[in-house]
């Protein structure tokens, strides 16, 4: 992901209720953790509640690479890095890793996000404030 620029990281609880029935983490549940991460970074950020200017974004793809099972007991840290946006959207990387082994990852996965006006119900520009945190998340990197 070399034009990819890291802007947030996150622990999060391997629930019990995380596993199937086949005794690792499900796979759905890695998009819960991936989706959480964004939503926490949004949260940060301030563009998610309490936002009041009915824009916000929308995922219009989402996938995943399965590297290694995760099982309960544990902590799942996700590392969340953007590429630089378009007029729109913007693409999102995605990795797992579990606290006590962080340097094996788990999972690696992507989501395009889309800013939209949800009552029109279609794109409009990137918020200057969020396309501002991705562009300085880029010079950290280049420096």
């Amino acid at each position: 992901m070399s034009n990819f620029h890291a802007v947030f990281e996150m622990s999060m609880p391997i629930r019990w209720g995380d596993m199937d029935a086949f005794g690792h983490v499900n796979n759905t549940v890695y998009f819960r953790y991936m989706e959480q991460v964004r939503i926490s970074w949004f949260e940060q950020l301030g563009f998610i509640g309490g936002d009041s200017s009915g824009q916000g974004p929308v995922i219009v793809n989402a996938s995943m690479e399965f590297l290694k099972q995760l099982h309960y007991p544990g902590d799942v840290i996700g590392r969340m890095s953007v590429a630089t946006p378009g007029r729109s959207s913007f693409d999102t990387g995605f990795e797992l890793v579990r606290a006590d082994d962080p340097h094996t990852v788990y999972a690696r996965g992507a989501a395009r996000c889309v800013w939209i006006d949800y009552a029109a119900g279609k794109s409009v520009p990137v918020p200057d404030l969020l396309r501002a945190t991705i562009e300085r998340a880029a010079l950290v990197k280049a420096a």
